[in-house]
């Protein structure tokens, strides 16, 4: 006899990567707004945007970030997301490269996060989700290139 499955949903999301030389490369975290963990700016798809627009669109609302962000994704990390009503929805974010360029002065969720520029390596300590983790120890590993191809 078959049970009820774990999820009634799947969910799509979009994540950037934000990174800048300063003069070493740094990674954004920022932290989400309900349980204050250290995430990257993320969100649903947008019906008007592909994947890696909505990962940019998601930076400069959440972060006030803006860029040159990459078509191809670097990887993709699984996480549980809880809704408002308590049902719990699986999530699979494609994570695209952000070359931050610029922050604005106002953005739409300013004050309701925090924000925080850290080594690959520390970014990659603070995060909870693994696969996460992952892609940014593996982003960490080619800063030498991506810091050749930025300068």
């Amino acid at each position: 006899m078959r049970g009820e499955p774990l999820f009634r949903e799947h969910g799509t999301q979009a994540a950037a990567l934000c990174w800048r030389l300063n003069p070493g490369l740094e990674i954004l975290l920022i932290t989400s707004r309900n349980s204050k963990r250290w995430i990257v700016p993320k969100g649903w798809l947008m019906a008007d945007l592909g994947p890696a627009e909505s990962a940019a669109r998601e930076a400069m609302e959440e972060a006030g970030i803006t860029g040159d962000i990459s078509q191809e994704p670097l990887g993709t990390f699984y996480y549980l997301k809880e809704k408002k009503d308590g049902s719990v929805v699986a999530c699979s974010v494609d994570v695209f490269s952000l070359h931050a360029t610029g922050q604005q002065t106002d953005w739409p969720e300013k004050g309701t996060r925090e924000l925080m520029w850290l080594s690959p390596d520390q970014a990659a300590m603070r995060v909870a989700e693994p696969g996460l983790r992952r892609i940014l120890q593996d982003f960490a590993r080619n800063a030498p290139a991506i810091a050749r191809r930025a300068g």
